[in-house]
């Protein structure tokens, strides 16, 4: 077939070629008559030729025709040639597109032949707007890349016909012809030429200017100042999709090849490979500590400069252990970023972090990748004298030492490899050496001084001398085998050793040391398991090992290690003593514990619960203590995230039995923010293992899915009267039953109705005493199944005391109750006033219900003086103590816990010899086991009005408890965040509430850790007629406190120790406690929304001019993280600045918009406007925002902006305000994504119709072609293409791309008409994410 074709085509233009030829030789000149009719046969001959070609070959045919032309050698041939292809083409006898892409792609289209390259892009010009869009891209790139083979320097004489070139590009990016959607040009022309690159000097200025006409597209996707925002790390912000990376560039993600603004693409981000900026910014922060260092005069006063360091030692390991830096590339920049400071101050600290990497990683990796350090100590220890040996009483004495221990590893690690690296000891380190061989020769090592730990650190990767030393530290924790004392209860002893190491101790070991120490701990405690010891572990060993969970470089010993491998051994074992330890550890005494650890333990107590063994009063009650804290202690933003795992199989996070707790866990979904449809299964599960109802003034405050679910999924609810009937009906069997065993076996068998408590307060309240028998059938119930008779009881209890006369019976209800409590043991407080607090009462019942609650608290005793002891002998800072265990011990002494109806044993007549075997009890009491269920009493209270006054009771003599609470300051934010509603008319409510858990705390905490000084002095003054409200001062002094206003150093807040802290961070400290603060005054949100906006809107003498991003940070990250009310008021502002005379104006008085919506280069240059100002706070405010904050701006944007919007710079004022979240929207909420996409053409075509003229039509239809490309594609094509018809006709040539408008109007364009190439229909999408530009796109049809 080839070879016929070529010999046909030959012949076709071979003979007309020829013809030609014989005209020149016999110098006649050529007519345009003969031109022409030479051209007319040559086409006839090709045109009957090409219709018997098959389809197939027509692209073989036309590659053919030009290698022919390019084949010629004289001009006047090559030109008559192209103008039969030019003639050929306008006749449609041949397609445009492929005539096109052959010429370009010709491998003998070379520049130096200028006459072919300059008919060729002739050509080229004159078809070109025949070919449909996508052929135009692909020749924009082959034209620009055949422009790149031009070499720099060429003759002057031969640019006058390589510019035909130049002029191809030049139409094709001609906005007015419109041959293609620009927005594809400027993703061609970036990829060839990225930001920085210079386009090929025969386009001149022609590229550039066409990349500069994106820049105010890019703009408008840009969010203002995004440098500048800043997360909190650990705030419910910080982990949503706006913060992430892309990890490979470590830029902003940000979509389209937009040649967007340098500071747009810079930060850095976290993925499992080497990162040179991590890097960086970890030998900046390392540097800035050595600087702080040489001003601060003590170190070890628990200072800025200490935690400093203690916090860099943290990172850095964590970082260089997982490889996202390089050990010897840091030490190296360290060694550059140093010279010549003559920083030495602080060497010893540096020292000190990097002999915490050494040591634990030196065994596994080559000794040259630690010899850099040697370099470093050349230049940080110039004594050429020994430096003295340091007072090792104080823990800084290992700081010192620092460098001497590397040495000694280095030493160490090149004898075992045999180096010939080997290394002479310093002289500056001779007496340091000599001192630490010294001691280890010397076989008694006190507790009393640092000796241990310098020798742990110096010799841990020598295992002969570490035996020694970590022998030691292990033998004092464990206790002498032969002392034993005993623990709370009954027949409970433990081994004998009471203090635990200190924190200051386990700070000055390093990582690999307290790595052998935690080891060989979690060892120990396997092994006792396995050996089912009788003796429980010593005191001081669970206090240690408890200490040694708080340190998150070592994680996966750690906690890891004590959820995944500890617990699971220690329940294989049936180790009921530890397990019971372990739990009460993980209740009272971590800190800081990832939520997946926290769900996974929770995953673990749910299967727990099943297992026969553990239906014992004692562990049964703390495996379900346990998991309440656990369910409530879930933070607002981990509950979506971790429970999005469970979604397939939510029988695992969920009780199979406990109400109480799926009803904790649904008060914990619904204060999660914005509860979406997803929970569903969760819900249903809850609903198929415990089904139950909410009680109206509950639910009230339940998100609205929430509420919708309950409502349609009601469950029947035995009415108060039968429950009283089948009461009097089990109490008159009790009474005339006469057989022991059958009694019991009725009463205590699995099925029967869970009335045995009611019985029992029937037996007391008639007869004043409980026979032996009755103490029988409770034991015969067992633990797991009496909850279930508590929980009946509670509902018996409100029917009884709703029924009793007052008075004298009251007081005989009260009396009984208190006894089953306090002096029979029957059931514990705790779980009573659980089960009470989480019943579904309405009206009256429910406030007799909580009524009881205040009764069982207050009227006895008991429970007061229980408190109040507690609170008065025992502080909450376990991790500063060494005398916990003996004030343990006398309180226990004094309140002893009896879970096992001691009380009632001793009271039958005859008495029962009870000796239960307690398991241990290290940590926990009545008070401690209450603070969780408190959370949950207050909460019920406040949802009920008229039981207002009791909540304030409540608090003044119980809330002395939350000075032990371990999250006292969230758990006051969560509360007046999720009853916002509820508290807005309760002033007096809410300072009582956050006065009574504030003061709990005063004698354990700095004066100034909280609340301001203005608001302790004005805003706890409960005067109601003289309300104070703040002025703008106290609202900018407030929000300076939040970094980095506040400053380095020194702080707003005093210094902690933030690994115990209730926050990880001054932070999220700060951001937490200045929400409660604005919460807790008695002014309507949205006037304190309107305020905190003020404060960068309105001109602040507090608020510096050069620091204004980084205050709109604060103000985001505050105002985001308060309820709708206080943050909505940014949408009035957004109104009355659209409605402003700036934006409403058609004249052009307002200069270029794209420069005034530029808040950086405005505000730089001080020519910044409300309106800018107003941008950047919208866009500091919705980055911060949750994509539930997010999701009202489509029904802003259309209800309330779209009427506004009448002019071009009202328009792209909201498209700049909207433009930069569409990525967010499309990852996170894709229905709002499309409903913003319809609602931005609705705007542009009430634009279009309120003004005469358009200015900025390029930049508007580029940024709707970004949004189609990058987010919408095709699915909202319909609405819009309706809109698209109705637009002015420039509007609509430019926008006809995203339509499939068939014909234009005839004066459009005279390139509309060329564009006749039919194609199929499209299927147009977005691009994928990691495809940076439209190429490969399908786009709708050009017509």
């Amino acid at each position: 077939m080839a070879v016929s074709m070529e010999s046909q085509l030959q012949s076709i233009f071979e003979d007309v070629v020829v013809v030609e030829c014989g005209f020149v030789c016999s110098m006649f000149m050529d007519t345009a008559e003969s031109e022409r009719m030479k051209l007319v046969s040559c086409l006839g001959a090709f045109r009957q030729y090409w219709s018997t070609l098959p389809q197939e070959s027509h692209e073989q045919c036309v590659q053919w025709i030009v290698r022919f032309i390019h084949g010629q050698h004289s001009p006047k041939r090559i030109s008559f040639l192209y103008d039969c292809l030019a003639m050929a083409v306008e006749t449609s006898l041949l397609p445009p597109r492929m005539v096109c892409q052959t010429l370009v792609s010709s491998d003998t289209l070379e520049w130096d032949r200028t006459q072919l390259w300059s008919l060729t892009f002739k050509l080229i010009r004159k078809i070109i707007g025949g070919v449909d869009y996508k052929g135009v891209r692909d020749l924009l790139k082959a034209v620009l890349d055949k422009i790149q083979t031009i070499p720099n320097f060429v003759s002057s004489a031969v640019v006058q016909q390589l510019l035909a070139a130049r002029e191809v590009v030049e139409y094709i990016l001609d906005r007015n012809a419109c041959l293609l959607p620009a927005y594809f040009a400027v993703t061609e022309i970036r990829k060839l030429y990225p930001e920085g690159a210079l386009s090929h000097w025969l386009l001149g200025s022609l590229i550039s200017d066409f990349v500069d006409s994106f820049r105010p597209t890019a703009r408008i996707n840009s969010i203002c100042g995004r440098c500048s925002l800043l997360p909190v790390v650990n705030n419910s912000g910080a982990i949503c999709n706006s913060w992430k990376l892309d990890p490979t560039t470590l830029r902003f993600p940000l979509r389209g090849m937009l040649p967007y603004d340098k500071p747009s693409v810079s930060v850095l981000s976290v993925h499992k490979q080497r990162c040179p900026v991590l890097e960086d910014q970890l030998v900046d922060l390392v540097v800035y500590a050595m600087e702080r260092s040489e001003t601060e005069e003590q170190f070890d006063d628990g200072g800025t400069s200490q935690l400093l360091w203690q916090h860099l030692s943290s990172q850095l390991i964590f970082f260089v252990l997982f490889q996202f830096a390089s050990f010897p590339h840091m030490v190296l920049s360290l060694h550059q970023k140093l010279a010549g400071r003559g920083l030495i101050k602080g060497r010893d600290h540096l020292m000190w972090v990097l002999l915490q990497f050494i040591s634990g990683s030196i065994q596994k990796n080559a000794l040259a990748d630690f010899l850099p350090v040697m370099k470093l100590f050349d230049l940080l220890y110039p004594e050429k004298e020994c430096i003295p040996v340091p007072d090792i009483n104080k823990p800084q004495s290992t700081h010192a030492f620092a460098m001497t221990c590397i040495w000694i590893h280095l030493n160490r690690k090149a004898q075992s490899d045999n180096s010939k690296l080997q290394i002479p000891i310093p002289h500056s380190l001779k007496l340091h050496h000599e001192f630490l061989q010294q001691s280890l020769r010397n076989k008694s090592l006190p507790m009393t001084d640092y000796k241990i730990a310098l020798l742990c650190n110096a010799y841990s990767t020598n295992s002969e001398c570490f035996t020694l030393p970590m022998g030691v530290l292990v033998e004092t924790i464990y206790g002498n085998g032969s002392m034993r004392i005993t623990l709370p209860g009954t027949n409970c002893m433990a081994s004998g050793s009471v203090t635990p190491l200190p924190m200051n101790l386990l700070d000055s070991l390093t990582v690999h040391a307290k790595m052998s120490l935690i080891h060989s701990i979690a060892t120990r405690v396997i092994k006792l398991a396995h050996a089912k010891s009788s003796l429980a572990l010593a005191p001081a060993l669970v206090e240690t090992y408890s200490r040694l969970l708080v340190y998150m470089e070592i994680e996966s010993l750690g906690i890891k290690g004590f959820i995944s491998q500890l617990l699971p051994n220690v329940f294989k074992s049936h180790a009921w003593g530890i397990l019971h330890t372990l739990l009460e550890m993980f209740s009272y005494r971590m800190h800081h514990i990832q939520p997946h650890y926290r769900v996974q333990l929770l995953s673990h107590l749910h299967s727990l619960a099943a297992v026969p063994q553990t239906n014992q009063n004692q562990l049964h009650l703390c495996v379900e203590s346990t998991a309440l804290r656990l369910i409530t202690a879930l933070g607002s933003s981990e509950v979506q995230p971790q429970f999005t795992r469970f979604l397939s199989d939510p029988k695992t996070v969920l009780s199979a039995e406990s109400e109480e707790l799926n009803r904790a866990l649904i008060l914990t979904l619904a204060r999660a923010t914005h509860v979406t449809d997803f929970f569903t299964d969760i819900l249903q599960t809850i609903m198929n293992f415990t089904p139950h109802n909410w009680a109206s003034h509950t639910l009230s405050c339940f998100p609205a899915p929430l509420q919708a679910f309950f409502k349609q999924n009601n469950v029947p609810q035995e009415s108060r009267f039968n429950l009283k009937k089948n009461v009097e009906e089990e109490y008159r069997k009790w009474k005339s039953m006469t057989n022991e065993n059958d009694i019991i076996t009725h009463f205590s068998m699995q099925g029967s109705p869970p009335l045995f408590l009611c019985l029992l307060w029937k037996m007391l309240l008639e007869t004043d005493h409980i026979n032996q028998i009755g103490f029988r059938v409770l034991e015969r119930i067992g633990a797991r199944a009496l909850v279930a008779h508590v929980r009946t009881f509670a509902d018996f209890l409100v029917y009884e005391f709703s029924t009793s006369a007052g008075g004298q019976q009251l007081n005989k209800c009260i009396e009984i109750l208190n006894d089953m409590v306090w002096k029979y043991n029957i059931v514990t407080l705790d779980r009573l006033i659980l089960c009470l607090a989480m019943r579904s009462h309405e009206g009256n019942e429910a406030q007799v219900c909580y009524f009881i609650i205040q009764l069982l608290l207050l009227k006895p005793n008991d429970f007061r003086n229980r408190v109040s002891d507690f609170v008065k002998e025992n502080a909450p800072e376990h991790w500063l103590q060494s005398d916990w265990h003996t004030k343990h011990m006398s309180y226990h002494k004094k309140y002893p816990e009896k879970l096992y109806f001691e009380g009632l044993a001793e009271q039958v007549n005859p008495p029962v010899q009870l000796q239960p075997q307690y398991l241990p009890i290290y940590f926990g009491n009545v008070c401690l086991r209450f603070l969780p269920v408190f959370d949950i009493v207050i909460h019920r209270f406040l949802e009920l009005l008229p039981v207002s006054k009791s909540l304030e009771t409540l608090l003044d003599h119980l809330g002395g408890l939350y000075k032990f609470h371990d999250r006292p300051v969230t758990y006051l934010y969560n509360t007046l965040h999720y009853y916002e509603r509820h508290l807005r008319d309760r002033t007096n409510l809410k300072r009582k509430l956050v006065h009574a858990i504030m003061s709990s705390l005063k004698d354990n905490r700095t004066p100034g850790w909280c609340l301001s000084e203005t608001y302790l002095k004005f805003g706890m003054n409960p005067r109601e007629d003289n309300v104070w409200v703040p002025d703008d001062t106290y609202y900018c002094k407030l929000i300076g406190r939040l970094p980095p206003m506040a400053g380095k150093s020194p702080g707003p807040f005093p210094n902690c120790d933030w690994r115990f802290n209730e926050f990880p961070n001054p932070a999220a400290h700060a951001l937490h406690v200045t929400c409660v603060e604005l919460m807790a005054l008695a002014v309507p949100g949205k006037d304190v929304g309107n305020a905190l906006l003020n404060v960068v809107l309105k001109s602040q003498p507090m608020v510096p001019r050069e620091n204004i991003t980084a205050w709109m940070n604060a103000i985001g990250l505050v105002i985001t993280a308060l309820p709708e009310p206080y943050w909505i008021v940014l949408h009035d502002r957004i109104v009355s600045v659209l409605s402003s005379p700036v934006l409403t104006s058609e004249t052009d008085t307002v200069g270029y918009p794209f420069q005034l919506l530029d808040f950086t280069a405005c505000h730089q240059s001080y020519s910044e406007m409300y309106c800018s100002y107003v941008l950047a706070l919208a866009h500091a405010v919705w980055h911060h925002s949750s994509i539930g904050q997010l999701s009202l701006i489509p029904k802003f944007l259309s209800e309330v902006l779209k009427p506004i919007v009448k002019t071009e710079f009202q328009l792209l004022y909201v498209y700049h305000l909207v433009g930069p979240f569409l990525q967010r929207f499309q990852q996170e909420r894709t229905r709002c994504m499309l409903e913003i996409g319809v609602a931005f053409y609705e705007m542009l075509q009430a634009v279009d119709q309120h003004c005469s003229h358009l200015s900025y039509t390029d930049p508007i239809c580029d940024f709707l072609y970004h949004v189609k490309y990058m987010f919408t594609g095709d699915s909202v094509k319909d609405q819009v293409e309706k809109i698209i018809c109705t637009l002015r006709p420039a509007v609509k040539l430019r926008l006809r791309f995203i339509t499939h408008i068939s014909k234009m109007e005839p004066g459009a364009s005279a390139a509309t008409n060329a564009t006749n190439a039919a194609q199929p229909n499209p299927v147009s999408s977005p691009i994928p994410q990691n495809n940076p530009g439209p190429s490969n796109v399908p786009l709708p049809v050009a017509q």
